[in-house]
């Protein structure tokens, strides 16, 4: 098998399973879940940092890259989960934080102590001659991106949380300090990386302030250079081992460059998460808002990328859900009156096109957003600052609260819900987030007598059976149409039409008449009744159906 024929799973281990009581997620706990997690047929599971880490972004703040975070076991019980998983076939996939590293790093704070060779590590800058700030970036978290570097008089880079200082790029020692870690986690058998925000490592040697009315991120998003550092990357590390199946975390990333970045010959890097589809549902741009999705716009990108990527030869890597975004059957779908067929219709949408796809822990039971009351019940930071900046550009509590609710990045982090107990099954304690609503959506009642489950093993086995689904190309198909987003995949005398309806009515289309002549066999639907392949097919509310032309 390939990387085209595979499908990758994540995990967020802090919600995953607690084995040992003390409501936060472990490695112990994941081990125990391992009969699960074959049963899906997944190929690879992506985990969320479990490094040292103080965890003022969940983990993303890394304090120490060669060390297990107590909190979820230790160095034996990876190597426990790394064996029990080669065993069931299951391969690794890390998450490398290689942007920026915790201000409670040794080589932070080797830096603050005056050790001129780690200062040379991370982006310090002296003020403006004024005394402003050294630029006028802003934080993706909100606020400056720069703090006062200990009582230096300089200030320290930080495009995230200020504890999290970013790392020069520009410096070969910090680079290979950062291969070396990637190259400890191969000796572990580790054959999968996703790299986070990777394309923010191209920063100039020279900072400026951004123009007015220009974000501050288009300075150092996706520059050239961030091709070099992969290349690089590539050939000191995951490039040696032939079965290394790499993900770069792309934020505000082209098509143009995408290619480049998953173009074999580059040598760089597999696939490419992007997220312009998950922003059809923010108002001018906002996150930070709340509109219905804009279905022509979702349609419209997945197009384009899927066109784009597919004609420069580069590969997408295929997602609805992760920990940064809240549940799609909340923002795409009804997880009230359709949640199985909506849930199955996403699934449909994204494991038929050209990519690989990802699965977030609970999407295949049909989790939902919880039903939050107060923002005591969110841990996100971002989720706090976003709060107190709506409340400042003039929104009450009420409707400050009512956005959080829609955006916030806790949404997908509520722990797994295994069963309807009170905790969910997740841990015997409260856990570190609440779940809401596992008396209707858990494993054991899905396994028992759902049916979102069961779609999701048949779409993974199509994807592993069919080369047509794994290697073909992609067509759009009715485009204009406002409610059905349909496309056609073809690999050499194959074709197969894929039919998904994005809303809660019944609708119909008309297809064209090269392809109406033809004779077509249901391949996968999550309706049961039988629906002959005509030039009129009428779809279901949230009906996915796909044919296969003979």
């Amino acid at each position: 098998m390939t990387f085209q024929d595979k499908v990758i799973y994540q995990i967020y281990p802090k919600s995953f399973y607690d084995s040992d009581g003390d409501g936060i997620g472990d490695l112990r706990g994941i081990i125990a879940k391992i009969p699960y997690l074959k049963l899906l047929h997944i190929d690879m599971i992506w985990f969320n940092p479990f490094f040292v880490s103080p965890q003022n972004d969940n983990g993303y703040d890394i304090a120490d890259y060669y060390q297990i975070d107590p909190r979820f076991g230790t160095m034996a019980d990876f190597e426990e989960l790394a064996k029990r998983l080669k065993d069931a076939h299951i391969g690794i996939m890390l998450d490398m934080v290689l942007n920026h590293t915790s201000t409670e790093h040794a080589w932070f704070q080797k830096a603050l102590a005056g050790d001129k060779k780690y200062q040379a590590y991370y982006y310090l800058r002296d003020p403006k001659p004024n005394g402003d700030l050294p630029t006028n970036w802003e934080s993706k978290f909100g606020g400056p991106a720069w703090s006062k570097f200990g009582n230096t008089g300089k200030y320290y880079l930080h495009l995230y949380d200020p504890t999290q200082a970013d790392l020069d790029w520009h410096n070969p020692e910090v680079r290979h300090e950062l291969y070396k870690v990637i190259n400890f986690w191969r000796t572990k058998g580790v054959h999968g990386f996703r790299f986070d925000v990777i394309n923010v490592t191209g920063k100039d040697t020279t900072l400026v302030d951004a123009p007015a009315n220009i974000a501050s991120k288009t300075l150092y998003t996706d520059t050239p250079v961030v091709q070099d550092y992969l290349k690089e990357m590539n050939r000191a590390s995951f490039g040696q081992d032939p079965e290394a199946i790499t993900v770069g975390e792309m934020s505000s990333t082209s098509i143009k460059n995408s290619v480049q970045y998953t173009l074999p010959a580059n040598h760089e890097l597999t696939m490419v998460f992007t997220f312009h589809h998950l922003k059809v549902d923010y108002a001018n741009g906002e996150k930070w808002t709340i509109v219905p999705f804009d279905f022509m716009k979702l349609k419209k990108i997945l197009t384009d990328w899927q066109l784009g990527m597919t004609k420069g030869g580069g590969w997408n890597a295929l997602f609805w859900n992760n920990h940064d975004q809240p549940r799609a059957i909340n923002r795409f779908g009804d997880p009230v009156h359709f949640r199985a067929k909506s849930a199955e219709m996403l699934a449909t949408t994204m494991h038929l096109l050209r990519g690989t796809p990802y699965i977030y822990m609970g999407e295949e039971i049909g989790m939902s957003d919880p039903d939050y009351t107060t923002m005591a019940d969110y841990v996100d930071i971002e989720s706090h600052n976003a709060y107190q900046e709506l409340l400042a550009a003039g929104k009450t509590p009420a409707e400050a609260f009512a956005i959080v609710k829609t955006k916030s990045r806790d949404n997908s982090r509520t722990p797994m819900q295994w069963d309807n107990t009170q905790y969910a099954g997740f841990s015997t304690q409260k856990p570190w987030l609440k779940p809401t609503n596992q008396a209707e959506v858990n494993v054991a009642d899905e396994l028992a007598h759902g049916e979102i489950f069961n779609y999701y093993q048949k779409l993974i086995r199509l994807r592993k059976t069919m080369p047509l689904i794994s290697r073909g190309d992609f067509k759009p198909l009715l485009e204009s149409d406002s409610r059905v987003f349909a496309y056609l995949r073809n690999y050499q005398n194959q074709t197969l039409v894929v039919l998904n309806n994005f809303y809660g009515e019944s609708t119909s289309v008309t297809l064209p008449d090269d392809l109406a002549q033809q004779h077509g066999k249901v391949l996968i639907s999550n309706y049961a009744d039988p629906i002959a392949f005509n030039r009129e097919i009428s779809l279901k509310p949230y009906q996915s159906i796909a044919f296969l032309l003979n």
